[in-house]
């Protein structure tokens, strides 16, 4: 036990020691370069060509995985502390733009897969596990939140009543529009198209347009509309 404490305080002195002397290195004096070259002692992997950009933070990087050709903006944050077994992976051109917080919680897997984009202000939060396809769009604002609090006992503060976490999956080729809140215990199928501002509660099937709180479907894109474009 002291073994793995003493571990885990050697490893974020690592993380802050490197974060600080490379981290805020401007793009014009080789900092992408530097950060790429330094942080590779830190991570579970970090593969070929990997930018990131000045003033990331990373919390238990020997926990995150990052693959080729990804690229991290200014201000993302991945937090993969909290459990042993938490992992956070990027898959090969994953791109996160700026301000995006990637979270882990208990013994959770986020996987984001290749060639998916997240676009600003996203929040991606455990302890659910959380799974990304591949070519997906997540726009601007979206929280992709893999718990729920229980609140059945009115005489107990909501925050004493536990959580419930089933994961989330977003298959491939998903376009998430913006300001879309995916909720605890949802698959959105493969191909398919979230408004903006839609709140999913349940289920999307495969390629489906769905709007609106909760979200619903509203075409399919395999075939007619569903319902008639006045009442969308």
């Amino acid at each position: 036990m002291i073994n793995q404490q003493y571990s885990a305080k050697l490893q974020r002195f690592q993380e802050l020691l490197l974060t600080t002397l490379l981290g805020d290195i401007p793009t014009i004096f080789l900092g992408p370069q530097l950060r790429r070259l330094g942080y590779r002692r830190l991570f579970a992997a970090l593969g070929e060509k990997v930018y990131i950009q000045h003033g990331a933070e990373f919390l238990c990087t020997n926990s995150i995985e990052i693959g080729n050709g990804v690229h991290i903006f200014k201000n993302v944050r991945l937090d993969a502390k909290g459990h042993p077994n938490n992992k956070i992976f990027l898959g090969n051109g994953v791109a996160i733009e700026r301000n995006v917080d990637i979270g882990c919680m208990e013994n959770t897997s986020i996987h984001i897969d290749e060639d998916t984009f997240i676009a600003p202000n996203v929040c991606i939060a455990g302890p659910g596990d959380i799974r990304i396809g591949k070519q997906c769009m997540i726009a601007s604002q979206c929280g992709i939140y893999a718990n729920n609090h229980n609140f059945a006992d009115p005489f107990l503060p909501i925050k004493q009543q536990g959580i419930t976490c089933k994961g989330i999956v977003i298959e491939d080729d998903c376009w998430i529009g913006n300001g879309v809140t995916v909720l605890d215990g949802v698959t959105i199928g493969k191909g398919s198209v979230i408004g903006a501002g839609a709140v999913v509660s349940k289920d999307i099937p495969p390629y489906s347009v769905s709007v609106g709180i909760p979200a619903r479907v509203i075409k399919s894109r395999n075939a007619k509309e569903l319902v008639p474009s006045s009442q969308a």
